[in-house]
């Protein structure tokens, strides 16, 4: 990595706050100015976090959940276990169909919230990397669509490009409020934005 981008980093605000406050990824603020604007996520709700390595949002989640809430953080990467036992994780990969099946299987009910902040691998090149996520979204969306309860709420990372209007609509299709929504976390040169769907459509 660039020393120029590493020392950036080091003095992003909310970088620093995450390794004071011991949250394993600058994400988690993300989530918490989210939470806290649209409230999506409420005390003993069952959240499913996709693409949760290394973290962070897990443990967002799990603060505001409590210990009357699950949460179940799901990534193709092995995660670092957590000492709560409300929370769970597996090694899942979300374009493979099994992992839905996976993730009911771990749930104690239907889930209250799904949310995603997967990625896919950077290439560089724009259009690619924008239909990827696209994809990835789409993938998540899906996931939610089977394992939320029917009045669940739906959070996914997004990247601003050509597809991303006909991603909202199949959004609003599903939920009866959507909301779109760029986080004071999230750094202000980057595109990616969050597309919140709250209460699932019976």
């Amino acid at each position: 990595m660039p020393k120029a981008w590493i020392q950036k980093r080091k003095r992003d605000y909310y970088y620093r706050k995450a390794k004071e406050e011991k949250y394993r990824s600058r994400a988690a603020y993300k989530l918490f100015q989210a939470v806290e604007k649209y409230r999506f996520i409420k005390e003993g709700d069952v959240v499913v976090d996709l693409g949760a390595a290394p973290g962070g949002w897990i443990q967002a989640a799990r603060k505001i959940v409590g210990t009357a809430g699950f949460v179940l953080g799901v990534d193709i990467k092995p995660i670092e276990p957590f000492s709560e036992k409300n929370i769970k994780t597996i090694i899942g990969d979300i374009t493979e169909p099994d992992t839905t099946k996976q993730i009911l299987e771990m749930l104690p009910r239907k889930a209250d919230a799904v949310i995603s902040d997967v990625s896919p691998n950077i290439s560089g090149v724009w259009e690619l990397d924008h239909a990827r996520q696209i994809d990835l979204a789409q993938r998540a969306l899906e996931i939610a669509l089977e394992t939320l309860n029917p009045s669940g709420n739906f959070f996914v990372k997004v990247f601003q490009g050509e597809m991303l209007n006909d991603f909202i609509s199949m959004v609003k299709r599903h939920f009866e409020d959507v909301k779109i929504i760029k986080p004071k976390a999230s750094m202000a040169k980057s595109s990616e934005i969050f597309i919140l769907g709250m209460h699932l459509k019976g």
